[in-house]
């Protein structure tokens, strides 16, 4: 976003730490970073967020301190660029996100934990008011994160956790200055970065209660249309190369997944039995691993950047890619017939948000 920001005002940080409990209420009803109605999962989320934002400062500031290292000062300016590309080219909110920034002193904003059954792609969800379900559940420490899974795995639940470098409080806290720049994602290759900050600023414009896949998949369909933008106008035909086989790469990552998502679910809602479910699934997995190492030697010069995720792959692993990029196409589709004006484009995506979960799907189905 291009909204200017003001330095904060005498006893700001002060003031945030005071507002701890109206930001705890806003955090437990917007559900960021997983929410919950539990007093100790509250205070962490709100305890977590508000260190969040009172380590933050405006960007400007970052800039003009002479002890800011060069490498960050340029790439505080890049994302100022990017936020004001976001405004003017992308029509995305002009408001106070993304104009200050925070060092966390960690690789993570928040660590999720997604879970799914044994013999299902259905992910778990917790649900929360305003926003309804969703099918994460977000901490600011990772122990905690890691708890919450260790507990899911004894019920017998498929579990990941991962990482998270960003995430969106819907526009809800610029009162308290926005979602902030951060050191998890500011150093990403710049097309990287700017579809990040596309992605957030998109979760702002609409948001479906409950429905994960429309929000992810709305969000994702803007970064990369925003992306793609961005880098004709701005990132040099060399750069454009090397950013276009690390997208050739993901966008083979998605089909291989997507191919063993759509088999493993013929496997779940078949007649068969739970002891030939569970054999089907185990050689479905074993081709998997079998077919992306293939892909790694023969199409990616032997890039090994996903190793990790083939070798933990399990169903919550396999339904979370599901959720940001299912209805994806629809959402392209969906621009185009919109003439590809972005202010048309959110309107009918606002209006589909408002509409009954089936009848959404339906709509984006027949697109």
């Amino acid at each position: 976003m291009t909204a200017t920001t003001s330095g904060p005002r005498p006893g700001h940080r002060h003031t945030l730490r005071w507002t701890a409990a109206g930001a705890a209420l806003l955090l437990a009803v917007l559900g960021i970073a997983g929410g919950c109605s539990t007093v100790g999962y509250l205070a962490q989320s709100a305890g977590g967020h508000i260190s969040l934002m009172n380590a933050a400062r405006p960007v400007q500031r970052w800039l003009d301190d002479a002890a800011t290292p060069a490498e960050l000062r340029e790439r505080l300016a890049l994302s100022q660029r990017m936020r004001d590309f976001a405004v003017r080219e992308l029509k995305l909110p002009d408001n106070s996100s993304y104009r200050r920034y925070a060092d966390l002193k960690r690789n993570a904003a928040v660590w999720n934990v997604v879970a799914a059954p044994e013999l299902s792609l259905t992910l778990k969800t917790w649900c929360f008011p305003v926003v309804g379900c969703i099918g994460y559940r977000g901490y600011f420490d990772r122990a905690g994160a890691e708890e919450l899974a260790a507990a899911l795995k004894s019920e017998g639940q498929e579990v990941a956790v991962y990482g998270v470098p960003a995430y969106s409080t819907l526009g809800w806290t610029n009162w308290l200055g926005g979602d902030p720049l951060l050191n998890t994602f500011l150093n990403q290759q710049e097309v990287e970065l700017a579809r990040l900050i596309f992605h957030e600023l998109a979760h702002q414009v609409a948001y479906a209660a409950g429905d994960t896949v429309f929000n992810e998949s709305f969000a994702t369909a803007v970064e990369r249309i925003g992306g793609e933008r961005w880098m004709l106008a701005h990132t040099p035909a060399a750069a454009r190369e090397v950013y276009a086989r690390l997208d050739a790469r993901r966008n083979d990552f998605r089909a291989l997944t997507s191919a063993a998502r759509s088999d493993l679910q013929a496997i779940y809602q078949g007649a068969g039995s739970e002891a030939a479910k569970r054999e089907a699934k185990a050689a479905r997995m074993a081709r998997l691993r079998t077919d992306y190492n293939t892909m790694k030697a023969q199409a990616w010069g032997g890039f090994a950047g996903y190793d990790g995720w083939f070798e933990r792959a399990n169903n919550a692993s396999l339904a979370l890619q599901g959720a940001y990029y299912d209805q994806v196409p629809a959402f392209e589709k969906l621009f185009d017939r919109q003439g590809r004006d972005f202010a048309r484009f959110y309107a009918e995506v606002q209006r589909l948000a408002r509409l009954p979960k089936a009848e959404r799907d339906a709509t984006l189905q027949a697109l």
